[in-house]
């Protein structure tokens, strides 16, 4: 009683809306529950049973007769089981890396045997499994793909652009805050265009880099602007007196920032790094601007389809609800994170 009290009670104010809250959810909620749940159709061959309960029930049949697309593109149907299987190992992956205490050497060896299978998977032409060329991947592991590595390829790249931003030469600084400025200041949709259409123009003759890989690298340095400046803002909340401190052990740049500044840095940064994470997993739907189907584009190439045409209302809130909770694994495992460093 004391806890409703405080939070929801504590002055006319929040009585007066959490009984607006009450009021719009004991009107709303039943005939939510009705549409999404009870009148629902979950399994269906065919649209028709969808249409006739079109307006008093959700046709969920949409999503449970197109998952595989869904959730894996085009890849060959007969190999579906390798990509179901890539999923699992990153998310698994994830998962093992948002344990405290799993934060120890091994975790980089199991990350690297761990991506390592996935590229087995996927690509295939070792162990009998048979070669299947990246334009064929899609879905839901491609959105996990792209989400992982741009941020595990541009957090290091990141950091020497903040510790560059901050530093006494000017040529470095100059670059670092020119590059900074630049690619934050352009839209990331510009920033696929120039990787997809421009970076091959200056390619040596022959030389031919995939669209994936393309797409991996736009997203990369776009990520590495913004998180540079999480960084840098952790850098700035640093008390000048710990430079003094580990200046005065004798410790030089490079192991003052290791064992002293950047410790401390990342994390006072981590609500934003996180936030930026999130952000960019989030923009990876913008890959199929150039050709990629990635989980959102798979979702909305199968309402294309004329037998289930008119169910996007569906189809994106099964969308919404998948990215709800991979993002909000992310911020409960920050949130975690903070709450075990205050304690």
């Amino acid at each position: 009683m004391n806890f409703i009290r405080k939070n929801f009670f504590s002055s006319y104010w929040n009585t007066a809306v959490t009984l607006a809250i009450v009021y719009l959810a004991v009107r709303i909620v039943p005939s939510m529950l009705n549409w999404s749940l009870f009148d629902a159709i979950w399994i269906a061959h065919d649209s028709s049973a969808c249409r006739e309960m079109r307006g008093e029930g959700a046709c969920w049949a949409f999503i449970t007769e197109k998952y595989r697309f869904i959730l894996f593109g085009t890849f060959p149907f007969e190999q579906h089981w390798r990509p179901a299987a890539a999923t699992l190992i990153l998310v698994a992956l994830w998962v093992i890396s948002s344990l405290r205490s799993a934060w120890r050497w091994w975790l980089i060896a199991l990350w690297i045997s761990g991506l390592a299978a996935i590229g087995v998977l996927m690509w295939g032409g070792v162990l009998g499994l048979p070669y299947v060329e990246n334009e064929r991947w899609g879905g839901l592991i491609l959105t996990l793909m792209l989400g992982t590595s741009g941020v595990a390829l541009a957090f290091p790249f990141a950091i020497l652009l903040a510790l560059g931003r901050r530093s006494d030469f000017p040529v470095i600084r100059g670059f670092c805050v020119s590059y900074i400025e630049l690619v934050r200041g352009v839209p990331l949709i510009s920033v696929l265009f120039m990787a997809s259409v421009m970076l091959p123009l200056f390619l040596p003759s022959g030389v031919n880099i995939d669209k994936l890989l393309r797409a991996q690298i736009a997203l990369m340095l776009f990520a590495a602007a913004y998180l540079a400046e999480a960084v840098r803002g952790g850098l700035q909340t640093v008390p000048a007196n710990q430079y003094s401190a580990a200046s005065a052990l004798g410790f030089g740049y490079w192991r003052r920032m290791r064992y002293i500044v950047l410790p401390q840095a990342l994390r006072i940064a981590v609500p934003s790094l996180v936030n930026t994470c999130i952000g960019l997993f989030k923009d990876t739907s913008l890959v199929a601007i150039i050709g990629l189907f990635d989980f959102l584009a798979t979702v909305s190439a199968g309402l294309n389809e004329p037998a289930w045409s008119g169910f996007g209302i569906e189809a994106y809130l099964f969308a919404a609800f998948v990215y709800l909770i991979l993002c909000g694994s992310m911020a409960f495992s920050s949130r975690r994170f903070e709450q075990g460093e205050r304690q």
